[in-house]
């Protein structure tokens, strides 16, 4: 395979969460196999993710300080605006430093962005020739209930290829008129010499604490499991500012002897394998990790079908159980199985673990690089 330079454009370079712990294995990965990988980051990052010591890749980041979001014109103004020119002159100095570094490269260098904010200065870049690719790390549906989907059909419109996570968000992309869609799932994050002995009494739901990823919900589900399998334990790991709220909510439906904060963790393999079962009560999702690590540790899920990812990763009924999105009973009825059904979380649990491994490194890796030779056509 050939070996490449390829640059990851990000909001930021090591953004704690689920796509800086993507591009920050992808980059790794890569540069495994030989390739030269530099990431660049549009703005410091709000919550910085250690990169570990001496990291494979190269790192740049284009402001000291986040920018301000493009300003609109003032409508007596228009493009006369002191302000916006001021603006769009800064977005162009740090566009030209992007322009240096793409210039430089050698030629079959492939241009990686990872987010669509990280786009606008791509766009007003000199790609120099190399292949781009756009990339959306969230569902269809995510996209259209915010600003992104706007900017995601206005800069990917004429990228190389604009890559989703699943087919059935790459249809609806294409149903919207963009003819350059594709899809590339996530990798596996980790695989566990061995699994969860899936003995401890313990849901365990790991992510944000923040209206999307749905505790809330999470806690009118456990109200209605938890009566039925006693001596269960909710175990919450998590931070975020919906939290006072959550523990409020907690308490005045009665589940403060069940329910348990763990606060945020660095070790999710660890929780993992002190827990039984895993929950996500999500609104939405892109692809998301915590599902794959679960798998990955024999720990069989139990979700709302709240986008294509989740139905991607968990194959319902058979090495997980889905719910219908909010629909709260139902999604406690799936945790009373998986409780009370020790054979039912180790049948489950050993299937994940197998299945999940469709999205191994190698073979997401090998996906990456076939897309490169194939661009480069």
């Amino acid at each position: 395979m050939t070996q490449r330079e390829i640059f990851f454009v990000a909001n930021e370079v090591n953004e704690l969460g689920g796509v800086g712990v993507w591009q920050a294995q992808m980059a790794k990965l890569l540069a495994e196999r030989g390739h030269r990988v530099r990431i660049i980051g549009i703005a410091p990052p709000e919550v910085p993710m250690d990169l570990g010591e001496n990291p494979p890749f190269e790192t740049l980041t284009l402001y000291d300080r986040r920018p301000p979001g493009r300003r609109r014109p003032r409508a007596l103004l228009g493009r006369v605006d002191p302000a916006v020119r001021r603006q769009e002159a800064d977005m162009r100095a740090a566009a030209e430093r992007l322009s240096r570094e793409f210039r430089a490269a050698q030629p079959g260098a492939m241009i990686i962005v990872t987010q669509v904010w990280a786009m606008e200065w791509v766009a007003l870049a000199d790609t120099a020739g190399h292949p781009v690719v756009g990339m959306s790390h969230e569902s269809f549906e995510a996209s259209r209930k915010s600003s992104r989907f706007e900017r995601v059909q206005k800069y990917y419109k004429d990228v190389d290829r604009l890559l989703v996570l699943t087919q059935e968000d790459a249809d609806l992309w294409v149903g919207e008129g963009l003819n350059n869609v594709g899809f590339m799932p996530n990798p596996l994050p980790v695989m566990p010499d061995t699994p969860s002995p899936r003995t401890e009494k313990v849901v365990a739901s790991i992510g944000r604490l923040s209206h999307a990823k749905g505790v809330d919900l999470l806690l009118d589900v456990w109200a209605e499991a938890a009566p039925r399998q006693p001596g269960w334990i909710l175990r919450i790991y998590g931070a975020g500012d919906h939290e006072a709220e959550l523990r409020r909510q907690c308490t005045e439906l009665g589940l403060d002897d069940s329910v348990e904060w763990a606060g945020q963790t660095d070790d999710v393999i660890g929780a993992l394998g002190r827990s039984s079962v895993l929950v996500q009560s999500s609104r939405g999702e892109g692809f998301p990790l915590v599902l794959l690590e679960a798998m990955a540790c024999g720990v069989p899920c139990a979700a709302f079908d709240c986008s294509p990812g989740v139905r991607e990763i968990i194959r319902d009924g058979e090495d997980g159980l889905l719910a219908r999105l909010g629909n709260t009973s139902e999604l406690a009825r799936h945790l009373v199985r998986l409780m009370a059904d020790q054979d039912l979380r180790d049948t489950m649990g050993d299937r994940a673990r197998e299945n999940v491994q469709r999205f191994s490194p190698d073979t997401i890796t090998h996906r990456w690089e076939e897309l490169f030779e194939f661009l480069e056509r």
